[in-house]
C-alpha cells in the first residue's frame, strides 16, 4: 500500500485525474492525503468534491481556508465574492447537502503515528507542539461539526488574536485555531502570526519569518505535511513537506509518497498563469 500526500487542488479536477493516472493510484490498495483547499478558483470544484468523496476511506482530507469559506457561504455566514463564482455549481448541485455535510465532517489535522507524519493545511504557531496542535484541532472540529446555523463561520473571520495564549476562550480561541491551521504562513520572531503576508519568502516584511523557521518552535522535530503557500512552492526542509505548487495559478499539482525517500510527482496546470495567492 502506498500513501500519497497531494497539494492544494482548488477545483483543478482535470489535473487531479491526470495526477492519479501518473501515480497509478488504486483506491483498493493505496491512500491519498489531501492537504486542504479542495475547492475554489479552479473550474471544477464540484467534480473534485464528488471524486474525493467517492474515494471513501481511500482519501484523508483536512480542511483549508477555501473549504471553510465555502461552508460559511452555504451556512449563511458569508456572501459570494466575485472570486467565488466557481463555488456556484456546488451550491446549486442536487447533491449539495450530502457533499457539504461530508466536507464539514472532515478534520482540521490528521496525525498518523505509524508514519510519524502530521498533516494540516497551513501551519503551526511556534508555541504549539504536536499534542497541543491535536487538542486544538479537536476543539475546532467539535465546534464545526453540526453547525448549520453559521455561528462559528461568522466568528472565524478576522486576524486577531494573533498570539497564542492558553487562556483564550470562546470565539477568540476558535478564531486563532482556525487561522493557525488554515491561514498561517509567517510569524514574527516573537511568534506572533502575520496573516496578511501572501508573497514568497524573499518578499517578506523585515520582521517576518516562515512559521517553520521560527527559532525554538515547539513542533521542531516533527514531520509535517502542509499546503496553502503557493508562493513558497514545493519545500522539503525544516521537517516540513509543503506541497502547494500553485496549480490554480498556472503552476502544477504535486503529490509525494510518504514513508519513502521518493521524488515528488507533478502534473502541469492546464490553466493560465495567475498573479497571486489568496
Amino acid at each position: 500500500m502506498a500513501t500519497y500526500a497531494v497539494g492544494d487542488v482548488q477545483g483543478c479536477c482535470s489535473e487531479l485525474e491526470s495526477l492519479l493516472d501518473a501515480l497509478s493510484f488504486d483506491p483498493a490498495r493505496d491512500r491519498l492525503w489531501f492537504v486542504g483547499d479542495l475547492v475554489n478558483r479552479g473550474p471544477r470544484s464540484l467534480d473534485v468534491l464528488r471524486l474525493v468523496q467517492h474515494l471513501g476511506e481511500a482519501a484523508v482530507v483536512v480542511l483549508g481556508n477555501h473549504d471553510l469559506h465555502l461552508l460559511a457561504i452555504a451556512r449563511g455566514a458569508a456572501q459570494l465574492r466575485p472570486a467565488d463564482r466557481t463555488l456556484e455549481a456546488i451550491l446549486a448541485a442536487p447533491d449539495r447537502e450530502p457533499l457539504l455535510d461530508w466536507l464539514q465532517s472532515r478534520a482540521l489535522l490528521h496525525h498518523d503515528a505509524a508514519l510519524g507524519v502530521t498533516m494540516l493545511h497551513a501551519g503551526l504557531p511556534p508555541q504549539w507542539d504536536i499534542p497541543l496542535a491535536r487538542r486544538c484541532a479537536a476543539e475546532l472540529e467539535a465546534a464545526l461539526r453540526g453547525d448549520h446555523s453559521g455561528r462559528l463561520f461568522r466568528a472565524m473571520y478576522g486576524n486577531h488574536p494573533d498570539l497564542w495564549d492558553e487562556e483564550l476562550e470562546g470565539e477568540e480561541r476558535l478564531r486563532f485555531i482556525t487561522n493557525a491551521l488554515t491561514r498561517l504562513r509567517v510569524c514574527d520572531r516573537a511568534g506572533r502570526m502575520l496573516l496578511k503576508h501572501k508573497g514568497p519568502p524573499g518578499k517578506m516584511p523585515a520582521n517576518a519569518i516562515p512559521w517553520f523557521q521560527v527559532p525554538g518552535r515547539r513542533s521542531a522535530g516533527a514531520r509535517i505535511v502542509c499546503g496553502h503557500w503557493s508562493a513558497l512552492g514545493y519545500h522539503d526542509g525544516d521537517g516540513v513537506l509543503a506541497l502547494d505548487t500553485g496549480c490554480v495559478w498556472g503552476g502544477s499539482l504535486t503529490a509525494r509518497r510518504l514513508g519513502l525517500d521518493a521524488p515528488p510527482v507533478s502534473v502541469p496546470s492546464t490553466l493560465p498563469a495567475m498573479f497571486s495567492d489568496s
